[in-house]
């Protein structure tokens, strides 16, 4: 019998990792065959995209524009998330405490945040709060992002948290735990498992919404295709490999977020 669930549990692994890629080769495969059909109407230049992309030398690689926004991307991609999670955490704990005050003040901060736009947010934190911090629009881009997604982030948190049964915390009680303790041994780890789908998805729109960057001059991956655009021409070759990237990196989040939940169900 323990044979038998182990060789389940690996068979949903498998399903869990070959869904998204899959899903990913049949899109690439109807991209490949819309611009074949339109190959009469347009006249397809991808021989010169790929200079964009990055060009050997030597025998050693040169990163083009379009490598080096992705470099961009993905590090405000991670400064993003690791500011997400430390505010959520916070708000969270906030909305999750006794204070009435904390109540109050992370409520109106999660309805200020949650119910503006991402790209007014921006504007205001490019525009107003990064001259006073003496700020770049890096930075700015991170602020306005980790402040957007956080707020989201904390009521996955406390969603999470109050999904976990009151017998644990009076378990965690019985065992001579402190509040402190027991919050961090018993009840954080299974929250997390239980906030693990909705972080995932959290982090998909992260990965989507850092497009928005490119208003307050970051030059992302979104901006570069714009300029490379504005020079070339390219608009249908340039916006389909940009897709296809965004498309890339947020299948490498649902992968293992997927395997992740399957473990935890096990």
């Amino acid at each position: 019998m323990a044979d038998l669930c182990v060789e389940y549990a690996r068979r949903r692994r498998i399903r869990a990792l070959w869904r998204p890629v899959l899903l990913l080769a049949l899109m690439l495969a109807f991209g490949w065959w819309i611009a074949d059909a339109a190959s009469e109407q347009y006249r397809w230049q991808w021989y010169r995209v790929w200079r964009f992309v990055g060009v050997w030398e030597d025998g050693t690689f040169r990163s083009g524009a379009l490598v080096d926004a992705l470099y961009v991307t993905l590090r405000l991609t991670a400064a993003s998330l690791l500011l997400a999670c430390a505010s959520g955490a916070l708000l969270a704990f906030m909305r999750l405490c006794a204070s009435p005050v904390a109540r109050l003040l992370s409520g109106l901060l999660l309805g200020a945040l949650r119910n503006t736009p991402l790209l007014m947010q921006l504007f205001m934190v490019y525009f107003v709060v990064a001259p006073v911090l003496g700020v770049g629009p890096f930075t700015a881009a991170v602020l306005s992002l980790g402040l957007f997604e956080g707020a989201y982030v904390a009521e996955i948190f406390r969603a999470g948290v109050l999904s976990v049964p009151k017998g644990q915390w009076e378990a965690a009680m019985s065992l001579g735990m402190s509040t402190g303790l027991a919050a961090r041994l018993v009840i954080i780890p299974q929250a997390l498992g239980q906030a693990l789908p909705a972080l995932a998805g959290q982090l998909v729109s992260l990965v989507k919404d850092t497009s928005l960057v490119s208003a307050i001059a970051v030059a992302d991956l979104t901006m570069r295709a714009r300029v490379i655009i504005t020079d070339t021409f390219l608009s249908f070759e340039m916006w389909l490999l940009v897709a296809a990237v965004y498309l890339f990196l947020t299948s490498l989040v649902s992968i293992p977020a997927r395997l992740l939940e399957r473990k935890e169900h096990i």
